[in-house]
């Protein structure tokens, strides 16, 4: 059985960690660098790096500190934000990033997933999906750090992505985004029952249940969460020992 994966996220706005609820009221969660190595000490599994602003901004991840972030930490780590080209990719493998995460820029030209799956490999290419279910009952996507609705559905550009070579689902709710209220169960069951590659669920991790109930009720491969972490509510090591209690694989 493949051991289920816990990844912190570090949301970067002006070079420091945030958080909101539902990608809005963003407070200030600490300094990345401090962060990133605390959490490569105490067990987690990956690290993602989101500069949530880059697209709306329209410029490019902050290399520099994802390089300072790299140099602080042993394990896979996932940058993504203002990603729009190979050479953009390029640049921050260079500066220490394993994987890198694109959104708003697959699903303006999804041939950008191809080009980047045949240049770095699909391992390298992770999607990142910000969905939020609508009063007619569907998913849809959302672009610019949740600012602009799409009329895609996120099951079908999941399974479209995919094909053209991610390798890797990030799915974020953002009707479940900070409210520490549980993952989006049905979404993520949809997706990681249904498609080929790792699914990771975000937004609305808030009790170490939490994790349970998305790995066991929706067989997420990974849960990413933010504010429990850096905040200090569930320490990593306690969530691992809760979850290994409760029969979940995972690694110690």
């Amino acid at each position: 059985m493949l051991t289920k994966r816990i990844i912190p996220c570090l949301d970067i706005k002006d070079g420091r960690t945030v958080k909101g609820t539902n990608f809005v009221q963003l407070k200030d969660a600490g300094d990345p660098i401090e962060l990133a190595a605390m959490y490569a000490s105490q067990g987690a599994d990956e690290l993602v790096f989101l500069d949530i602003t880059a697209t709306h901004e329209r410029r490019k991840t902050l290399a520099d500190l994802v390089n300072k972030v790299a140099r602080q930490i042993n394990i896979p780590f996932t940058v993504g934000g203002g990603i729009s080209t190979v050479e953009d990719v390029r640049i921050l493998l260079q500066n220490g990033a394993d994987k890198i995460s694109v959104n708003t820029a697959a699903v303006k030209n999804p041939a950008l997933i191809n080009e980047l799956a045949k240049e770095f490999g699909s391992q390298c290419v992770v999607l990142a999906i910000d969905t939020k279910l609508e009063d007619d009952g569907e998913w849809y996507v959302y672009l610019t750090g949740g600012r602009t609705k799409t009329n895609i559905r996120c099951v079908d550009w999941a399974r479209k992505a995919v094909d053209l070579g991610a390798g890797e689902i990030l799915l974020t709710s953002m009707n479940h985004d900070g409210t520490k209220s549980g993952f989006a169960l049905s979404i993520t069951k949809r997706l990681s029952t249904s498609l080929p590659v790792p699914v990771i669920a975000s937004g609305g991790g808030g009790t170490m249940q939490h994790f349970v109930d998305v790995f066991k009720e929706a067989s997420a491969d990974a849960a990413l969460a933010a504010s429990i972490f850096h905040f200090k509510e569930i320490s990593i090591p306690d969530l691992k020992n809760y979850l290994s209690d409760q029969d979940i694989s995972i690694r110690k």
